[in-house]
C-alpha cells in the first residue's frame, strides 16, 4: 500500500494552521502553502501531479473543521437565517439574502480563474507578494480611516442593518482574496468597515460570508479532488486535519472578537510583514 504523502502529524500540524489563520487577518492559505513547503511536503523530488494535486486539495478540504467551529458558535444566527429562509424570520431573510450577494462575486470570479490560481499563484513567491501588499494595506488602513476605536463618519450599523448595496460591496471586495496570501477575512473586515460595521460585527458578518464559500470551495475539492485525497492523503490523515482546525478556530475566532473590542487591525500588517521577511530571508520565493 502507498505511503501517505501527508502523515498524521503533518496533518495535524496544518491543522492547527488552519485553524487559527482561517478567520485571521493574515491569510490561512498563505500559511498553509508556506508550511507545506517548510514540511516538505510540495517540493519533494518523487511527488507526482496527482500527490501535489492531492496536497493542495487537502489544504482547502481541512477548511471544513473551521466552517463547524464557525456553525457552533454562531448557531443563533445560523437558526434565524434558517427560519428566514422558511419565512419565520424577516431579520434572518435580509441577513440570508445580504449573505448570497456578497458570495456571488467571489464564488463566480473564482471559479472562471481558479485553473489560473492553482498554476501561478498558490505557491510562495506570490503569497508572500500578497502578504506583504495586505500587511501594509492594514497598517495605512487603522493609521489613516479608523481613529482610537471609531472610524469618524462612520454610521453605527448592527448585523442586520446591512443594506443590499452595502453587501455588493464586501462582496466585490472579497474578490480580491482570490489571490492566495491577501486573507479572505481581511478584506472582508475591512470592507465591511468601509460599509459602515465597527470592528467586531465586521468580523462576525466576515465568519458567516465566510460561509458559502468555504462550503463551496470544499464541496468542489472533494467532488473533483476527492478520490485522489483518499488514494494519496488517507481518512486518518483527513480526519486529524479537520478534527484539528475545528478545535483551533473554535478558540480563534472567539480571541479575534474579543481582541478587535480592544485592538485594532494594525498589528496583524506587521505580523504579516514580519512573517514575509522570515519567510523571504529562511526559504526565499
Amino acid at each position: 500500500m502507498e505511503q501517505p504523502v501527508i502523515s498524521g502529524f503533518d496533518s495535524f500540524i496544518l491543522g492547527i494552521v488552519e485553524g487559527i489563520t482561517e478567520f485571521l487577518p493574515v491569510s490561512s492559505t498563505g500559511h498553509l502553502v508556506v508550511t507545506s513547503e517548510l514540511l516538505g511536503l510540495r517540493g519533494h523530488v518523487n511527488r507526482t501531479a496527482d500527490q501535489i494535486a492531492a496536497i493542495q486539495a487537502f489544504e482547502i478540504v481541512i477548511q471544513a473543521g473551521a466552517i463547524l467551529a464557525v456553525l457552533f458558535l454562531y448557531k443563533k444566527a445560523i437558526l434565524e437565517i434558517l427560519a428566514g429562509i422558511i419565512g419565520k424570520s424577516e431579520k434572518g431573510r435580509k441577513l440570508f439574502i445580504n449573505i448570497c450577494i456578497a458570495s456571488f462575486p467571489v464564488l463566480a470570479i473564482g471559479f472562471l480563474i481558479k485553473d489560473f490560481i492553482k498554476e501561478h499563484l498558490q505557491f510562495t513567491g506570490p503569497v508572500l507578494i500578497a502578504m506583504v501588499i495586505g500587511g501594509i494595506l492594514m497598517i495605512v488602513f487603522e493609521r489613516f480611516f479608523v481613529k482610537g476605536d471609531k472610524a469618524e463618519g462612520q454610521p453605527v450599523v448592527g448585523l442586520h442593518d446591512l443594506s443590499y448595496k452595502q453587501a455588493a460591496f464586501i462582496g466585490l471586495t472579497q474578490c480580491l482574496a482570490l489571490w492566495p496570501g491577501t486573507s479572505r477575512s481581511m478584506v472582508t473586515i475591512l470592507g465591511g468597515m468601509v460599509a459602515g460595521f465597527k470592528r467586531p460585527i465586521a468580523a462576525e458578518f466576515s465568519f458567516l460570508v465566510g460561509l458559502p464559500v468555504l462550503l463551496a470551495a470544499t464541496a468542489y475539492k472533494c467532488l473533483k479532488e476527492g478520490p485522489l485525497l483518499i488514494e494519496h492523503v488517507g481518512l486518518s490523515s483527513i480526519a486529524i486535519g479537520l478534527a484539528t482546525s475545528a478545535v483551533f478556530a473554535f478558540f480563534a475566532v472567539k480571541w479575534l472578537v474579543s481582541f478587535l473590542n480592544k485592538r485594532g487591525l494594525a498589528v496583524f500588517g506587521w505580523y504579516r510583514l514580519a512573517f514575509a521577511a522570515v519567510i523571504y530571508f529562511t526559504v526565499g520565493l
